[in-house]
Parts: structure tokens; sequence; C-alpha cells
């Protein structure tokens, strides 16, 4: 039996989705839900219906899990708990700090509905976070350092891009070699956000637009680029589209802890991603948790999960039986 998607969003991570859900043999698209004119859409798989998101609750029936694919800023916090009343979910809800508050209203009306919702699952949060809690439940008398890129920031592009006279920009993250270094060697450093990253900006400005106020912007902006060292290249237009075009991004997630009678053995867990598109790997992550939603409705649980929650062996189509022969 093959479990029934639904797309809520079809931008890059929607896109992502369906090319995933491709990729799974025990899965199939039964419907994208959009806020444009379902008409004039066009998605890659010809047997998936093109509805209206008005319309979302015209399938209840007939999807098993919906993929939710908006924005954290101001789509999944009202569109998750909305949703999670009709439907299992799953959504890649990213602001680390509200997701306390996020949790506890999907939960709420995902177990006033009897279903099953997923949120946060991704890379960071989501796979990061798994590997966060590994490490430390290992190594409890350690230190965890994350860090991320290289890769584009899309929230720090768009800030970049709200400046006056700026026509178009990216903005990449980059992990610094000698704090890494240092992490890597055990030895515990106390490390400050600019210590940790660099931001380099690439800028398309408008013609006879002053490139000193606009570079000025971008480094003083305060929790965007005013605590890191921060590079601003301007360059044309044609140079953005044809060098900066990707969405790469990546990143490490090391813990170093020490064990013995006297703690004098040190141990280092790293975890690391080097990703060519960003949201085809989170929506590759998102497909696999729909998987383990979908076994978990079926089991009998509801209410709100995490990547926390969830057991492996639920995010494969193998059986258990497959499973312990071939990766134990």
């Amino acid at each position: 039996m093959k479990t029934r998607i639904g797309i809520y969003g079809y931008g890059n991570l929607g896109r992502g989705v369906e090319n995933a859900i491709r990729q799974n043999e025990d899965m199939e698209l039964v419907a994208v839900f959009t806020r444009r004119d379902p008409s004039a859409l066009k998605i890659a798989t010809p047997t998936a219906a093109v509805c209206a998101a008005a319309d979302v609750d015209s399938y209840v029936d007939k999807i098993d899990v919906m993929i939710l694919c908006g924005g954290s800023a101001t789509d999944l916090p009202e569109q998750t708990p909305a949703l999670a009343k009709l439907y299992n979910v799953v959504d890649s809800f990213d602001t680390h700090a509200n997701i306390p508050t996020h949790f506890a209203n999907v939960d709420a009306a995902a177990k006033g509905a009897g279903h099953v919702a997923m949120i946060s699952v991704g890379w960071d949060p989501g796979m990061f976070s798994l590997n966060r809690l590994y490490a430390g439940a290992i190594l409890p008398d350690g230190k965890d350092y994350t860090f991320w890129g290289k890769g584009v920031s899309q929230g720090h592009s768009d800030a970049i891009r709200r400046i006056e006279g700026v026509v178009d920009a990216k903005q990449y993250t980059i992990p610094v070699e000698a704090a890494l270094d240092a992490v890597r060697s055990g030895s515990c450093p106390a490390l400050t956000t600019r210590e940790k990253h660099t931001r380099e900006c690439f800028v398309v400005a408008a013609e006879g637009a002053d490139t000193a106020r606009i570079e000025r912007e971008i480094k003083e902006m305060p929790n965007y680029f005013a605590d890191y060292d921060t590079t601003v290249h301007f360059i044309s237009l044609d140079e953005l589209r044809r060098d900066h075009g990707g969405i790469p991004h990546g990143g490490f997630v090391i813990r170093t802890g020490k064990t013995g009678a006297d703690l004098e053995h040190n141990h280092v867990i790293e975890y690391s991603l080097k990703l060519d598109s960003n949201p085809e790997f989170t929506a590759s992550v998102i497909v696999a948790y729909a998987r383990a939603a979908h076994r978990m409705s079926i089991e009998g649980t509801v209410g709100c999960k995490t990547v926390l929650d969830v057991p492996p062996a639920y995010l494969s189509p193998k059986s258990g039986e497959q499973l312990r022969a071939e990766l134990l």
C-alpha cells in the first residue's frame, strides 16, 4: 500500500518534495494545493491534481499525509494547526526560538482531530537536532558546536534585497576554518559568534546607487550582519545569475567530550552535510518523515511530534528484517 501524499505550496520546497516522492516507490503524489491560479501551474506528475488552496478540505479521504511547504515566518504558524485538523501533516518550521510555541499549537489541533503532526523536519532543525541528541547522550561531559555553510542563507539574502538601491543579492554563510580546527582538536574552545562564521555578500546595485551606503547598511544591520566579519562584492546581474544561481548549503555538528575515571580521554563526534540544493535535500528529509508519520498514524499515534520522537526504522521503506540484516 502506497502512502498518498498531498503538497500544500509549490515553491522550491514543494518542487523538491514532488521530486523526492518520485524517488520512493512506496509513495504517490495525489494533489498539489496552491494559492496561485491552479490552471496556470504546471507540475511534473501527470497523475496528480492541481487544486486551489481553498479546496484543501476536499481530499480528506484521499490523502494520508499532507506536506506543508510554506514559510516559517507567517505561513506555517497558521497553516500547520489548521491543516492538522484535516490531515496527518509534516512541516519544516525552522524558527528555532519559536518551536515550543508552534509545537503546543499544533499538538492541540492534531490531538483534537486524532491526527499525527510532524513539525520542524529538515536538516536544522531536523538531522542536526538528532545528531546533537545522540552525541550529548553518548558524551554527557562535553560541549556542542554547530557550524552552518558554506551555503546560501535565503533570509539574509532577502534582508539585503530590502535595502534601497539593491536589485538582487545572495549571501553565503561560511564557517571559520580556524574555529573548526580548534573544535576538532578537542580543546573545547569558547567561541564568539564572530569567531565561528563569516558572511560573504554578492550584491547587484541599481544604476547610480550609492554602493558605499549599501555596503555600510549591510555591515551594520543588527541581527543579520553586525556581529560578523562581512565582505561585500558588487557584481552585475548577469554575474549573479551565472555564478550564484544555486541554493547550496550544509554544515557541521560537532560534540567534543571526555571519558575515563579522571576524564583523561578526549573524543570528537562529527556529522557533516554538503548540499548542492538546500530545498531538495530538505524535501528528501521531509518525505522520509512523511512515511514515518503515516506509519505512526496507522498504529494509533496522535498529536505533534518532532524528529526526536520517531524511531529510525520508521523512516525506511525496508522491513525490520531487512534493516537488521543489511545495516546492523
